[in-house]
C-alpha cells in the first residue's frame, strides 16, 4: 500500500492545501460548525438500531469535533469504538469509549481508551479525513490504517462509511489509487454528500 512517488506527491499536494484551509478556520467557527454538523450526523444515523456497534474518533488540532455525536450515541445504547494503531501496516483494532475510563496516549500521541476497554467491531464507521472528493474517495494523514480497516471490514460484514469533515476540506477530485476505500456518506456543517454513484 505504497504510493508512487508522483502520486505521492500530488495527494501530498492536496492534504497540504486542504489542512491549511481547515486551520485558517476560527476557533468558534469550528465548534459551532462541529455542533451543526453532529446534529445532521445524528438525524443521518438515527435509523440504525441500537444493537450496531459505531467507531468514531476524538478530534485534535483543527479537526471538526464529532463529540457531541458521540453522546449521543452512547445514550442510545451504541457501543462506540475508539480506532487505535497497533502497527505500522495493520488496520485498525477499536477499543469500547466507556464512562469513567480515563484515556491513555497511544501511537502519535492521539488519545485512545486503555487496553482494558472491550474491543468493538464496528458497523458504521465515522471517518476523520485530510480532503475528500464528492465522489467519496478520501485523503487521510498518510497511514492507510481506514484504507486497510475498511478493506477488511468490508470482506467481513456490511458496513457503512461516513466521512466526517469540515465543507472547506473538498477538492475537485481526490488523486486515488487502486487500494483506497471510498466512503459511503460525507457529513459536513452543510449536509450530508451521497458519495454511492458515479465512482
Amino acid at each position: 500500500m505504497t504510493p508512487t512517488p508522483d502520486l505521492a506527491a500530488r495527494k501530498a499536494a492536496q492534504r497540504a492545501s486542504a489542512l491549511a484551509r481547515r486551520d485558517g478556520l476560527y476557533a468558534g467557527w469550528r465548534a459551532n460548525a462541529s455542533r451543526v454538523a453532529c446534529r445532521t450526523l445524528v438525524d443521518v444515523l438515527s435509523g440504525v438500531p441500537a444493537l450496531r456497534p459505531v467507531s468514531a474518533f476524538l478530534a485534535s488540532r483543527s479537526e471538526i469535533d464529532p463529540a457531541m455525536a458521540v453522546r449521543d450515541l452512547r445514550r442510545r445504547g451504541h457501543r462506540v469504538g475508539m480506532p487505535v494503531v497497533t502497527g505500522r501496516g495493520q488496520p485498525l483494532v477499536f477499543r469500547r469509549l466507556r464512562a469513567g475510563d480515563s484515556l491513555v496516549k497511544g501511537v502519535f500521541g492521539i488519545a485512545v481508551p486503555p487496553e482494558t476497554a472491550p474491543r468493538v467491531e464496528p458497523e458504521v464507521f465515522i471517518v476523520p479525513l485530510a480532503a475528500f472528493d464528492r465522489r467519496g474517495y478520501r485523503i487521510g494523514y498518510g497511514g492507510g490504517f481506514y484504507d486497510r480497516t475498511l478493506e477488511r471490514a468490508r470482506l467481513r460484514r456490511q458496513v457503512l462509511a461516513i466521512g466526517f469533515a469540515f465543507a472547506c476540506q473538498e477538492i475537485g477530485e481526490v488523486v486515488r489509487e487502486s487500494f483506497d476505500q471510498p466512503l459511503d456518506l460525507i457529513v459536513t456543517e452543510r449536509g450530508v454528500i451521497e458519495c454511492r454513484r458515479g465512482r
